[in-house]
């Protein structure tokens, strides 16, 4: 993201401030049904901006205050009457700092939303009961005072486990070399994914409502049904390079308007237990049942996939 640059005093000087972690909670109630519908966002704003007298020359005309941008968050989040998805949300915001002041030019926000489920008790939805869940949803929108805009939704901490069907074989081996191919083991990743969409304009975004919301759910659904397999027999992983490579390929094949998606999957290890003494050589011995959990240290496997045609 290209930033106003400006030399002074023989340095040259690019710069952006904003707001960091403003946290906002917002509960819409419906008089139709009594249902209640809640939502917790973590908001980052960064804006880019005309306003290097500030940094050399004592000169804080120009300066929106940090205070301010957490304030609008809450003023913004009290005007939306209806529902509307974290990308929504992040995309009014950037587009009212880069309306509302003449001096901001870029405006990035990221936003984090927490997994606030509704409950169900007895097998009936609660009107106004959740819970917390697990993985987090996020979105990031770049919006430019033209209206240009780059789209980003994600999710992040979605762990994920099968105790068979992956394997690790044919790989390098050198002097260094310990670990013994297998064509049995478990897998388990705590998947981290970002998906670009392609909507370059603020004017281009779909219109109806809840439509990221709802698109972060299928994306989700898709990821988990790749790495999975059919629930009665499920697929064989040879590596979590090839599981990776297969999930992010569904998704581009399934949602035409995702341009590219980064795809991060550490390997979370569980190690086979073996336990002998002199007298007892056999106190436990393995045999694809007992296991040590670890996630310290891990491996690291991340890519991106994009459509040749992607800006990314």
């Amino acid at each position: 993201m290209a930033q106003e640059a400006a030399v002074a005093d023989g340095l040259r000087l690019e710069q952006r401030h904003g707001k960091a972690r403003v946290r906002v909670g917002r509960v819409w109630r419906h008089d139709h049904d009594g249902s209640h519908h809640f939502v917790e966002w973590s908001v980052s704003i960064s804006l880019l901006s005309h306003c290097l007298a500030s940094y050399h020359r004592d000169d804080n005309s120009d300066i929106v205050a940090t205070d301010t941008m957490k304030n609008t968050v809450y003023v913004k989040a009290k005007e939306c009457g209806d529902r509307l998805s974290v990308e929504e949300f992040a995309i009014l915001i950037g587009n009212h700092f880069c309306s509302f002041y003449p001096q901001v030019f870029t405006a990035i926000v990221k936003i984090i939303e927490k997994p606030w489920e509704r409950v169900s008790i007895d097998g009936k939805p609660h009107l106004h009961g959740f819970k917390l869940g697990s993985e987090n949803h996020t979105a990031e929108a770049t919006v430019q005072k033209s209206g240009a805009l780059n789209l980003t939704s994600g999710i992040a901490g979605l762990s994920l486990l099968k105790t068979t069907q992956s394997g690790f074989e044919r790989f390098v081996r050198d002097k260094y070399t310990v670990l013994p191919e297998t064509r049995e083991r478990m897998l388990a990743t705590e998947v981290n994914a970002s998906w670009r969409y392609s909507y370059d304009s603020v004017a281009s975004i779909p219109k109806k409502g809840l439509y990221f919301s709802d698109k972060f759910m299928e994306v989700k659904k898709v990821l988990m049904e790749t790495f999975f397999g059919p629930p009665e027999t499920g697929v064989y992983s040879p590596s979590v390079q090839r599981t990776l490579y297969l999930m992010g390929g569904a998704v581009l094949r399934r949602f035409g308007d995702v341009s590219s998606i980064h795809l991060k999957m550490p390997n979370i290890h569980f190690l086979p237990v073996n336990l002998s003494t002199k007298d007892n050589p056999s106190m436990v011995k393995f045999k694809d049942d007992v296991y040590l959990p670890t996630d310290e240290p891990h491996g690291s496997i991340e890519a991106t996939l994009s459509r040749i045609t992607s800006k990314m």
